[in-house]
């Protein structure tokens, strides 16, 4: 029972935060100084023009009206169209967030043997120069912003060694290979953005465990090296890490911008950038909301998943 009563809480929590953060998006985009029609429709429209998109816009009624109007519509469904083409932003969005939560899987399913293996290694062979060498590569990692690695591999993969396309640039007709081609440098690119910061976190985790008193009274008992490893040290290691892999799934949307700019990847990050140039105002509310949704459910997981694992939390 105590369980489920810290797991509704969270969920509670998460809720209240989203429809917080709803307010905000919509309040920035609509109710801050500056007329949005104005901002629309430019410096060289006419009155004429300026009160027919207001009206069109509902601009006239009071902004909780608006908010509650448009809040109503976001919890059916219904964004509303876009300002461009017309065209209901649900039905603009499904394709294209379809396609970022493929490069978001791919990168992700990459993330987790990038982030295990060599904080494994570090764990058991610590202070020894296989250790050094991957915290040297691990730290260099880190020094490099995301779209300069994605620029080197960009470089690396299409100009020196050409095995993959410069764009990846993906239609509903392209084959399961066109795919994998596609997703290949960016899925690289996010997992291994992803996995430095983690990496670091679990090898220290792992390290204390290792070196903690039932670690080593199940050493005494005769379990193998690898049954310790894997069935109580690294268990117990991951709880912090998970934090960080919500970070991480929060980032794949922040992040997922400037990949799928860099390789022209038809995707969420794309829709959002193109959306603030144009001022499209219902795609900006609804991209912005989306990420939000995303990142809000993405430490949600973290949460509940560290219950789960910690007995300590179900009791407090």
């Amino acid at each position: 029972m105590t369980v489920w009563r810290l797991v509704i809480g969270r969920v509670f929590t998460a809720l209240l935060t989203l429809w917080l953060v709803s307010i905000i998006v919509f309040a920035a985009v609509e109710v801050l100084p500056g007329d949005v029609a104005g901002r629309i429709l430019g410096r060289n429209a006419t009155p004429e023009s300026l009160a027919a998109l207001r009206l069109k816009l509902n601009l006239d009624a009071p902004a909780i009206e608006r908010y509650w109007d448009w809040f109503r519509g976001v919890l059916q469904g219904d964004f509303g169209s876009a300002l461009t083409s017309k065209r209901p932003v649900s039905q603009i969005l499904a394709d294209r967030v379809v396609n970022t939560l493929i490069l978001s899987g791919a990168a992700f399913l990459l993330y987790i043997p990038l982030a295990l293996i060599p904080a494994l290694i570090q764990a058991v062979r610590r202070d020894r120069p296989v250790d050094h060498g991957l915290s040297i590569v691990t730290l260099l990692l880190l020094s490099t912003p995301d779209f300069l690695l994605a620029t080197f591999l960009l470089i690396t993969f299409v100009i020196f060694i050409p095995v993959f396309p410069a764009v990846s640039v993906v239609t509903a007709a392209s084959t399961l290979f066109q795919w994998m081609s596609a997703l290949a440098l960016p899925a690289v690119t996010l997992a291994v953005v992803m996995a430095v910061y983690a990496v670091r976190m679990l090898r220290d985790n792992l390290i204390e465990v290792l070196d903690s008193d039932y670690i080593r009274m199940a050493e005494l008992k005769g379990m193998s090296a690898r049954r310790v490893l894997l069935r109580h040290a690294l268990p117990n290691s991951l709880i912090p890490t998970l934090n960080i892999t919500a970070l991480n799934l929060g980032y794949l949307i922040g992040g997922v911008v400037i990949i799928e700019r860099v390789f022209a990847f038809p995707g969420f990050g794309g829709l959002l950038v193109d959306s603030v140039q144009v001022l499209d105002i219902p795609m900006i509310e609804a991209t912005v909301l989306l990420s939000a949704v995303v990142y809000i459910i993405a430490n949600l997981f973290a949460d509940v998943g560290a219950i789960l694992l910690n007995p300590r939390l179900r009791k407090g």
